[in-house]
């Protein structure tokens, strides 16, 4: 069968008039390929379920089943597996091998889909298991976002990924990771149709003026065959039962684990474990390979281990060793021919560059990462004939909490309105699809062996840039929206489902949303659920016409909305209180007669309030209670949000000054490293401003006026800030109501030798009450 939407607008394309009453293309992440929209909505209904294809019984039954669970989780009905006729209402699960698409080409036949919804049913075909697991994330994400979560909108797709390796590396050597962790990330990569997960198993810290003896090192793996006895880490080793749960997470999300042993330098746990194989009599962190017996027992190692992995691939390592470049040749040559002796393919770092004049007498038939430009860049990849895969260190590497290589986090905004897995930095970009690359990897390394911070810490470092880089590597600019509108489509998808560990840590307020108290209470089941940020848990009161739910803000508020995500328990009739004291309330907002889940938005004149609760008066029909998968209050406006923005400098262009004011408190603006320089917002109207908020970064402003005006040229001062320290702080400034269309913090004296920066600049219209207490 032959797929082809030739006629399909390209993503962002202005619709023709006889298409603008068509549905919209489905935000999801990663974007969706192509869109053809129809008409109409296709709905779950009571009955549907989930129908495999005859022939696929057996084969898509685990499928079927997960994606029965997953269902459930987000939006909360529960649907059967069947492999009965299908009927209205089901959902289609389909393998057929003879599916094609001219332009995914080998890709979609790897891993494409066909995702058809019509007003009656929802099918995803695809010519492999893999590609219906990937239809299925899209489904899963369609559904989350949804008013109700139980609609899809009518109209056909066909996606595939533009590169074959979409993948992150996570060190495991310094630093063990908990069973529980990798598993979640299993699920998480799955979410976002990444499919490689490179476990770096061995490793260890750097002296830093300590003698190796006392340096941490680390190997993961750990056997019952006692000539291994002692080698795996005493802090924390994965047993083949872990393993072999990796693997099985793994095939069920979509992904394959690529096993990584790093020698013959970083090998201090193996010179640990057998000093007389180490430069120095072990005095190293690098193998002797003058030894013949140094290679042998590299060999025994992946011997015993290489029969636990079910990857294609298995990665030897081999970088950054210096010290005797011709036996290095010759120990890589050796070790990527045992690998493909053991039935797999060899992977290594790339480091030819520095260890040999050129790739003479090297095996070709390797697959490289690309880390390092000096150490053996794209060009020189290319030139000597090697598949590699772009995990460029100035780009993709984290090393948390690090000065060097992005120890906050990968840069978003680069990532998402620059980046590419063709792009390399210097000069050495490859073209779009060259055939040697075979797509990208970011890398989370954990050099810091002696610091504190924990496995979640990571997650926190990790989750910000996981969608973005998703992005590019599956279909590349085509989410075509705002980062910052992307960013909230992330945020909103959260890091998916059947989770143990991990959660979202990307549930901060949107925009204007209030970060709320600790105290959340109410009449019956787990409050905390409904403030969560996290979209597939619930608040559920139990049977019942009368509940309640109450928040403590932390701090009195000026807020305007609240907004009721209803989960299929709705409230027909409800009540939305304030209160300053949690004593004496007030009724901002009220609903009657509502009939189905879905997200209730309720305005209100401005009000300030540290309390905010919900009061059901009548659940629904079915008398089941109330049930929310969120509950979110809002502060009266930001006037500042989305509106143009200038500054008087800028440090570099992606530290421009609309990164104060794009609803992310992720990017920032920064200025040249001089003092009087300034940033100013055009509101678009003269509105009434009484408020301002000014999120500094480190480089904060020391001595600086809030000025406002109604030209941009005859400027009035409203408040002045002098003698602040130097260091992150949030500045909120209050003063007179006055009538502008432009505020402008004037900077007079930088806090510190760089200039000024912020995270978030903020202009309301109103300033709370003071708190009572």
């Amino acid at each position: 069968m032959f797929v082809s939407f030739l006629a399909v607008p390209s993503a962002g394309a202005e619709p023709t008039p006889a298409t603008t009453d068509r549905n919209a293309r489905p935000a999801v992440v990663p974007a969706l390929q192509q869109w053809q929209g129809g008409t109409g909505q296709f709905q779950l209904r009571k009955n549907s379920r989930i129908v495999l294809a005859k022939k696929q019984v057996g084969q898509l039954d685990d499928q079927g089943a997960q994606l029965s669970t997953e269902i459930q989780q987000v939006t909360g009905h529960k649907l059967d597996v069947s492999p009965r006729v299908p009927q209205d209402g089901d959902i289609v699960l389909s393998i057929d091998p003879s599916l094609t698409d001219a332009a995914g080409g080998a890709r979609f036949a790897e891993e494409g889909y066909i995702f058809t919804a019509s007003d009656r049913n929802v099918t995803i075909a695809a010519p492999t298991e893999k590609g219906v697991y990937y239809g299925t994330r899209s489904l899963l994400q369609i559904l989350l976002l949804a008013d109700g979560r139980d609609s899809v909108p009518v109209g056909t797709a066909v996606d595939w990924p533009n590169y074959k390796v979409r993948g992150f590396m996570l060190d495991v050597g310094r630093r063990f990771f908990t069973p529980d962790y990798i598993r979640d990330y299993l699920r998480v990569m799955g979410w976002f149709k990444l499919n490689e997960l490179q476990l770096h198993l061995n490793d260890n810290g750097f002296p830093r003026g300590r003698p190796w003896s006392q340096v941490e090192a680390g190997f993961r793996l750990k056997t019952d065959n006692p000539e291994l006895a002692g080698l795996a880490s005493k802090d924390g080793a994965y047993d083949r039962a872990d393993w072999d749960s990796f693997e099985d997470t793994a095939a069920a999300n979509g992904v394959t684990i690529i096993p990584e042993f790093d020698a013959p330098a970083h090998s201090l746990a193996f010179t640990r474990f057998r000093p007389s194989l180490g430069l120095n009599n072990g005095d190293s962190d690098h193998l002797d390979l003058s030894k013949p017996e140094t290679t042998a027992f590299m060999k025994s190692v992946f011997d015993e281990f290489v029969p636990w992995f079910r990857s294609p691939d298995v990665h030897f390592g081999a970088d950054e060793y210096t010290v005797d470049k011709p036996r290095y040749r010759d120990y890589f040559n050796e070790m990527a021919a045992h690998i493909r002796s053991l039935g797999k393919h060899p992977r290594a770092w790339g480091s030819l560059s520095v260890m040999a004049a050129n790739a003479d007498g090297y095996d070709r038939d390797v697959t490289m990462n690309s880390w390092n430009n000096g150490w053996y860049g794209p060009q020189a990849l290319k030139r000597d004939g090697y598949s590699f895969i772009n995990t460029n260190d100035a780009l993709l590497y984290i090393v948390p909490f690090a000065d060097y290589y992005h120890g906050h986090g990968l840069d978003g905004k680069y990532l998402y309105d620059q980046w590419e897995p063709n792009v390399f930095p210097d000069g050495q970009s490859v073209r779009p699809g060259d055939p040697q690359l075979l797509g990208a990897m970011s890398a989370v390394w954990n050099d810091l062996t002696l610091d504190n911070y924990s496995e979640l810490d990571v997650h926190r470092l990790v989750e910000p840039t996981f969608g973005t880089l998703a992005q590019k590597m599956w279909s590349g600019a085509k989410a075509d929206v705002p980062y910052s509108t992307f960013l909230d489509t992330v945020r909103k998808l959260g890091v998916g489902t059947g989770l143990t560990k991990v959660s979202t840590t990307l549930a901060t307020p949107a925009s204007g949303e209030v970060s709320l108290g600790k105290e959340s209470t109410a009449s019956a089941g787990e409050a905390a659920a409904a403030f969560d940020g996290v979209r597939t848990t619930t608040w559920a009161s139990g049977p019942g016409d009368e509940a309640w739910l109450r928040v403590n803000l932390g701090k009195p508020v000026a807020i305007s909305k609240v907004e009721l995500d209803w989960a299929p328990a709705y409230g027909r009739d409800y009540e939305v209180q304030v209160s300053r004291d949690g004593e004496n309330w007030t009724t901002v907002a009220s609903r009657t007669g509502r009939d189905a889940a879905g997200v209730d938005t309720l305005t209100f004149e401005p009000v300030t309030a540290r309390h905010v609760r919900l009061v059901g008066t009548q659940a629904d029909k079915k008398q089941n209670g109330y049930a929310l998968w969120s509950m979110r209050v809002f502060e009266v406006p930001d006037l500042a949000l989305h509106r143009p923005t200038i500054a008087s400098s800028s440090e570099v262009a992606s530290l421009g000054p609309e990164n104060a004011t794009d609803g992310d408190g992720r990017t920032r603006w920064a200025s040249a490293y001089r003092d009087g320089e300034w940033i100013q917002v055009d509101l678009g109207s003269p509105q009434t401003v009484q408020r301002v908020l000014l999120d500094w970064e480190t480089a904060s402003g020391r001595d600086y006026d809030i000025q406002v005006s109604n030209d941009a040229a005859d400027w009035t001062t409203v408040a002045s800030v002098r003698d602040k320290p130097a260091g992150a702080r949030v500045d909120e400034l209050t003063f007179a109501p006055a009538t502008a269309r432009y505020v402008r913090m004037q900077g007079i004296k930088r806090a510190t030798g760089f200039g000024y920066s912020l995270w978030r600049l903020e202009v309301h219209s109103m300033s709370p009450e003071p708190d009572p207490a």
